[in-house]
C-alpha cells in the first residue's frame, strides 16, 4: 500500500474535500438502517456522517495512530467503531455487513482484485459495494500516493470478475468545478515542463512525496487566491453521469451481491 493521502480541510482544499464528501452523501440512501463498513476511513470524517443513518458503522484504516484520534473525535457516536488493518483481507466475518464503502481508496493498494473479492466475502446476500476512485484519463501528473489509477474499461473488467450485477458511472462537476480543474491542469503542466523526459513517472514514489505535497499546497493556495469562488463549491456541485465518462473526474461503482 502507498501511504494514503489524508483529508485536509483548509480553505484551499475545499474543492477536493467536497468532491470526496459527495460520495458519502450519495451513499446515504444505501446505508440507512444498515450495517456498514467504511474502508480507508482515515480520521472518520465520512464514517461519522454515515453513522448518523446506519445501525452500525465500522471504519477501517491501516493507521492505528489516525484511528486513535478518530475514536476521540467521534466518541459520542456509539454505533461507530474503528479497527486498524491493512487490507485485504478486510478484518470482518463472512456476510457480516450490508454495505461496504471505499471512497478514494482502491487506487492506494496493490492487491486490488483480492480486495474486491474480499468485499464480496464480507457482504451479506443483497449487499452493496460503493466505490469511487480517480479517473486515470483525467490525471495530468503522477500522484506518488497512488499505486494504480483505473480507466473506466479497467474498472469494468475488474469489478465484473467478482460481481455479476453492477453499474459504473462518472462523477462530474459543475462549471465552476471544471474551471477550477482546468486551472489546476494548466498549473501542473507548467511544473511538468521542468521534467521533459518524464523522470517523475519512473523514479520511486517515495522520492516524490515531499515535492508533491509542497507543490500541491502552493498550487491550491494560488488557485484559491485567484478564484475565490472555489470557496463556495459544495457537494451540490458534483453529480453522477453515464455520459462522456472519460471526461469525468472519478469512477463510481455501485455493485450488488446476489
Amino acid at each position: 500500500m502507498a501511504d494514503r493521502e489524508r483529508p485536509s480541510f483548509e480553505e484551499e482544499n475545499n474543492v477536493t474535500v467536497q468532491r470526496c464528501f459527495f460520495a458519502y452523501e450519495f451513499a446515504r440512501k444505501y446505508v440507512e438502517g444498515k450495517h456498514t463498513a467504511d474502508i480507508g476511513c482515515a480520521d472518520g470524517y465520512g464514517s461519522q456522517y454515515l453513522a448518523d443513518y446506519t445501525l452500525t458503522t465500522i471504519g477501517i484504516d491501516y493507521s492505528e495512530a489516525t484511528l486513535i484520534e478518530a475514536r476521540k473525535k467521534h466518541a459520542a457516536k456509539t454505533n461507530l467503531t474503528f479497527k486498524s488493518s491493512s487490507v485485504p483481507p478486510i478484518p470482518l466475518a463472512n456476510e457480516s455487513v450490508d454495505v461496504v464503502t471505499a471512497f478514494q481508496f482502491i487506487e492506494h493498494i496493490h492487491n486490488r482484485l483480492e480486495f474486491i473479492k474480499d468485499v464480496y466475502r464480507v457482504l451479506k446476500p443483497g449487499g452493496v459495494f460503493l466505490c469511487s476512485t480517480p479517473n486515470n484519463k483525467m490525471s495530468i501528473a503522477r500522484n506518488p500516493y497512488h499505486v494504480h489509477e483505473y480507466t473506466f474499461a479497467e474498472m469494468n473488467e475488474e469489478i465484473g470478475k467478482v460481481f455479476n450485477n453492477f453499474e459504473i458511472q462518472g462523477v462530474q462537476g459543475s462549471t465552476r468545478v471544471n474551471q477550477y480543474y482546468k486551472e489546476n491542469a494548466e498549473w501542473a503542466k507548467k511544473i511538468l515542463r521542468l521534467d521533459p523526459l518524464g523522470i517523475h513517472k519512473i523514479i520511486p514514489a517515495s522520492w516524490l512525496t515531499v515535492p508533491y505535497n509542497f507543490l500541491t499546497t502552493i498550487m491550491r493556495k494560488d488557485l484559491k487566491d485567484k478564484n475565490t469562488s472555489t470557496l463556495d463549491v459544495s457537494t451540490n456541485d458534483f453529480f453522477l453521469t453515464k455520459e462522456d465518462l472519460d471526461n469525468t473526474w472519478d469512477i463510481f461503482v455501485i455493485a450488488h451481491k446476489k
